[in-house]
């Protein structure tokens, strides 16, 4: 098994406001396998784009590394606020 720790981000300047979010993957020894970061709209509160991005890193990472290893991974999600 493999453990994959992703760390996410989201913020909105106003509440509600224009917000953003961003995420990273990394391996168990913390390297750094992917960055996204995504601008969500005019109208979203700070909770909103807090759950957006963990929404959008676990979308994204069974994009990017498949169903096959989301299944044989330990996965980790961790709300980073300095991304």
């Amino acid at each position: 098994m493999r453990k994959i720790i992703i760390y996410t981000d989201g913020g909105s300047r106003g509440n509600p406001g224009p917000a953003a979010i961003g995420f990273v993957f990394c391996n168990e020894r913390s390297e750094v396998l992917k960055k996204y970061s995504q601008y969500l709209g005019e109208s979203f509160t700070n909770n909103e784009a807090e759950y957006q991005a963990v929404i959008f890193a676990l979308d994204k990472f069974k994009q990017i590394f498949g169903k096959k290893l989301a299944l044989k991974s330990e996965i980790e999600v961790s709300s980073n606020p300095n991304l």
